[in-house]
C-alpha cells in the first residue's frame, strides 16, 4: 500500500528512516534493526541517500532488501542535484522493478556535492516532484521544515517554497526533525493558510548527547527547549540515565503531536532500535 493510501486511512501512521550502511558490519546491524522494529508493524519505512552520485543506487538495492526480504513497505529517498533528468529516470525504472510505489523527492545539500558531480537539470525540488508526477507510478513526497529551511530567508519564504513542491504535485510531507511541538503546531496553521493541505508527517529523533544536540543546534539550526537542554546536560556520561530521559522526552513529545492532530509519527532511528522502539511502544499503549 502506497503512504499515500495509508494516510486517507485516517488510521495513525507510523513510520521509521534508515540510511544505507558503508561495511559489513554495519549492514548486519542495520538488518538487525529492521527485524526488531518490523515487529512494531510500522506502516512504512524510509531510506535516505546523500546528494552524491553514488549513494541514490545503494538507496535503491536498500530498499529492494527491505521490501524483498522483510516484507516492509519502503519508501525511497531520491535527490536531483547529483543528478541529469535521464540518470533521475533510470533510478525510477529500477524502483518500479522492485515494486517502490514510494518516494520522498529532495533537493540534496549543496555542501555535499563536489563542484564536478554537480548537475544543472535540477535546481530544486519541485522540479524533480514534477519530473515524477509525470513519470507516473509514485506516491510523492517532500521534505518541510517547520523552523524553516537554514537556507531560507524567512519561514514565510519557506513556505512559499512548499507551496512550489505540492503544486508540482508532492501528496504528503515529512518535517525535519524538531524538539519544541510549539513550531510543528504553528507551521500547520501557516500551511494551511497558505494553500498546503496535504498531510505533515512530523520527524522526531531523540537525542543521545550533549555532542549530538550540539550537532543539531549548529549544523540544523534546529531549537533546543530550555527542559531538553537541562536534562541533556544533567545526564551527560551517564548512559542509562541519558537514554532513560531522551526516550520519556520523545513520548511525550510524541504523545502530544498525535493528541493534537498529527496523522502520525516518522522515527529518525540512526539504523538503531532500542530507542525507537521504546518510544513507539510507549506511545502505542497510550494512543
Amino acid at each position: 500500500m502506497k503512504v499515500t493510501q495509508r494516510l486517507k486511512t485516517g488510521a495513525k501512521v507510523f513510520s521509521f528512516e534508515f540510511y544505507p550502511p558503508r561495511t559489513a558490519e554495519d549492514t548486519a546491524k542495520l538488518f538487525n534493526t529492521a527485524v526488531e522494529l518490523k515487529a512494531l508493524s510500522p506502516d512504512f519505512v524510509s531510506v535516505t541517500n546523500s546528494s552524491s552520485g553514488v549513494a541514490p543506487y545503494r538507496t535503491v538495492a536498500l530498499c529492494a532488501v527491505l521490501k524483498a526480504q522483510f516484507g516492509l513497505e519502503v519508501v525511497a529517498h531520491l535527490t536531483c542535484l547529483a543528478h541529469t533528468r535521464g540518470e533521475i529516470a533510470e533510478i525510477c525504472d529500477g524502483l518500479k522493478k522492485m515494486d517502490i510505489a514510494s518516494v520522498l523527492a529532495l533537493r540534496g545539500d549543496p555542501h555535499n556535492v563536489d563542484s564536478g558531480a554537480r548537475r544543472r537539470d535540477y535546481d530544486h525540488a519541485a522540479q524533480l516532484i514534477a519530473d515524477l508526477k509525470k513519470a507516473g507510478g509514485f506516491a510523492v513526497g517532500g521534505a518541510c521544515y517547520p523552523e524553516k529551511h537554514p537556507e531560507a530567508a524567512t519561514l514565510e519564504a519557506d513556505i512559499a517554497r512548499l507551496k512550489e513542491k505540492v503544486d508540482a504535485g508532492a501528496e504528503y510531507l515529512i518535517t525535519q526533525l524538531f524538539f519544541d511541538n510549539a513550531f510543528y503546531f504553528r507551521f500547520l496553521e501557516k500551511t494551511a493558510a497558505a494553500g498546503i493541505s496535504v498531510p505533515i508527517l512530523p520527524g522526531l529523533m531523540p537525542i543521545t548527547g550533549y555532542k549530538q544536540m550540539q550537532n543539531f543546534t549548529k549544523l540544523m539550526q534546529v531549537s533546543v527547549p530550555a527542559a531538553l537542554k537541562a536534562g541533556i546536560e544533567r545526564w551527560e556520561g551517564d548512559k542509562d540515565g541519558m537514554f532513560k530521559f531522551s526516550v520519556e522526552y520523545a513520548s511525550a513529545q510524541a504523545l502530544e503531536l498525535l493528541k493534537g492532530g498529527a496523522p502520525g509519527l516518522h522515527l529518525y532511528t540512526l539504523n538503531r532500535s532500542r530507542a525507537a522502539m521504546a518510544i513507539l511502544k510507549n506511545v502505542k499503549t497510550t494512543v
